[in-house]
This record gives C-alpha cells, sequence and structure tokens, in this order.
C-alpha cells in the first residue's frame, strides 16, 4: 500500500458569513490538491486568494464548510494529525523577555520533551538555524530575521515530518532571506515535507517542487515547478562556439557545421509572470519572452 500523501485536500470549501448581514463570502472553493512527503510545495495567491485559510483548514483552525483535508492519512479534525506538524504562521509572537535557548525550552515542554532530550533538541536546533552565539540573548533583542529563525527552530522542536510555514521571510533583509532559502533547502535533505506560503516568487521558484496559484479560493494553476515556467510551443537550443551566423540556421545545419549541441530543452519564463499570467491576465507575449542575458536558437 502507498504511504498517503503529507497533506490531501479534497474538494474544499470555506464559507465565512459576514457578521449583521446577510452575505456570505467564499474563501475557498472546491479546491483540491495533493503535497506529496519529502516536497517542498508553494502555495502562492494575491491577497485575499484563500492562502491562509487553506492553511488553517489544514491544520484544523478552521472547520471546512464542505470537503475534507488529511495530514499523512489523519483528517485534519482530530487532534492526533497535529502530532507530526511544525508551525510557523506570519507574524509569530515570542516572550521577549526569555532568551532564544528558553523559547525553545518552553515550547519543546509544550510539546512534551524535557530533561536531557531537551537540552539536546534545543542546542542542535539553536545551531542548525544559526544562533548558537544569541542562545543566551533576550529575544526581545532580535532581529526580524533571528526572530523568523528561532520561529523556524521552535517549528522543529517535536522534529516533525512537515513543516507549514507562512511567509517565513516577511520583513527579513536579503541576507537573512538567503540564510532562511538555505534552511529550507536542509529541511529538505532531512526528509521534511514543507508547505511554503511566500509573496516572494524568486525564492519560490528556487526552493519548491511544486506549485498552487490561488485567485479568487480558486485553484487556477497546479504541477511542478519546471512545468508550469515552460514555454510549450517553443524549444531553445543552446550551442557553444557558435558565430552570429551559425545561431541563425537551423538545427541539422548546426551540426554539419561541426557545433556542439549542449542541451536542447523548453525555454522557461519565470515564476512572476506565470503568476501574473494566471492570475491577471497578463499576455501570452509578455509572459514567454526570453530573457535577454543569452542568446538562444528557438524553433517552434
Amino acid at each position: 500500500m502507498a504511504d498517503p500523501a503529507a497533506i490531501a485536500i479534497r474538494n474544499l470549501t470555506k464559507i465565512f458569513p459576514v457578521p449583521f448581514r446577510k452575505e456570505k463570502v467564499t474563501a475557498v472553493e472546491d479546491l483540491s490538491l495533493e503535497v506529496q512527503p519529502g516536497q517542498i510545495y508553494g502555495l502562492l495567491g494575491p491577497n485575499g486568494s484563500g492562502k491562509s485559510t487553506t492553511m488553517k483548514v489544514v491544520l484544523g483552525l478552521v472547520s471546512p464548510t464542505s470537503g475534507s483535508t488529511e495530514i499523512f492519512g489523519r483528517s485534519s479534525l482530530h487532534v492526533e494529525s497535529r502530532e507530526a506538524v511544525g508551525f510557523l504562521p506570519e507574524n509569530p509572537y515570542f516572550y521577549k523577555f526569555l532568551t532564544g535557548s528558553e523559547t525553545l525550552h518552553f515550547f519543546g515542554r509544550l510539546c512534551g520533551l524535557s530533561g536531557p532530550r531537551l537540552a539536546a533538541r534545543s542546542r542542535e536546533l539553536l545551531a542548525l538555524v544559526g544562533l548558537e552565539t544569541a542562545a543566551n540573548r533576550r529575544v526581545g533583542s532580535y532581529s526580524k530575521g533571528m526572530l523568523q529563525r528561532i520561529g523556524l527552530a521552535q517549528a522543529l522542536i517535536q522534529d516533525p515530518r512537515l513543516l507549514v510555514l507562512d511567509e517565513p521571510t516577511a520583513g527579513v533583509d536579503p541576507a537573512g532571506s538567503r540564510e532562511i532559502r538555505d534552511l529550507l533547502l536542509q529541511f529538505k535533505q532531512r526528509g521534511i515535507t514543507v508547505l511554503l506560503c511566500s509573496h516572494l516568487l524568486g525564492q519560490v521558484q528556487e526552493v519548491c517542487d511544486r506549485i498552487g496559484i490561488l485567485h479568487q479560493g480558486r485553484l487556477v494553476s497546479e504541477g511542478p515547478l519546471e512545468s508550469l515556467v515552460s514555454v510549450e510551443d517553443q524549444t531553445e537550443c543552446l550551442l557553444r562556439n557558435a558565430s552570429p551566423e551559425l545561431l541563425r540556421s537551423i538545427q541539422a545545419q548546426a551540426a554539419a557545421a561541426g557545433a556542439e549541441v549542449i542541451q536542447i530543452r523548453k525555454p522557461q519564463t519565470t515564476l512572476e509572470r506565470h503568476f501574473l499570467k494566471v492570475t491577471h491576465g497578463v499576455s501570452r507575449d509578455a509572459s514567454t519572452q526570453p530573457s535577454p542575458q543569452h542568446a538562444d536558437v528557438h524553433a517552434p
């Protein structure tokens, strides 16, 4: 029997009533997707698209109007489903008078850890997120990037199989954002599944295996990152030691002239252009324009 998906969302719909009015707001409509174990899955969408609602339903913080969500085969409606989950919200709150080490001990005890096991786990995580030298500093003195890293450490304290991260680099400078990106890749190497919600499309494109894009509560695009950013009706040919005249010839002529064909693949747009295309109707010409950084030969 195949292992269950890390996250399985089936025909999820969530409708919120508007207080003091007879209107209702559909936050998520008939959403179905799966996140496989070991993947980094990017859940994207404009503000108000239903990303946060979807995350809350998966975590069991909000009940669905219809449909279902599961974590490793367990219904999100059951507390047991969250035993294997670590969560970092967009704006986490930490007790500013605790040190970094004390913060991890606090969350560790909430997860049932204690004694030498908790102390060792705290030291391990502080080293993992690069906060060993700040372990005894009060969290109130931490920078935004350091707060996000201690947040990642607390999300990992019980050694989860699934991490749910909502805007983990929000407000972080480029250097801190790069450090968090590297941490996400380390988590993947450790076999941890990550559900990532982020507005930084360039970062998402660097780390995610699969992407789902929500717009007005509906899933408008979903699939492996490589397929989403590939331009389907063009082929890209990369040549080494080719003259400008040879670049204008067809592939067969290039081979006959002795040029080395390095790679043939689908040319790619950027995740940002694909995102804008499926959510705001960006024109096809704009989304398939090749990068100006290198010369390519394109064949229909």
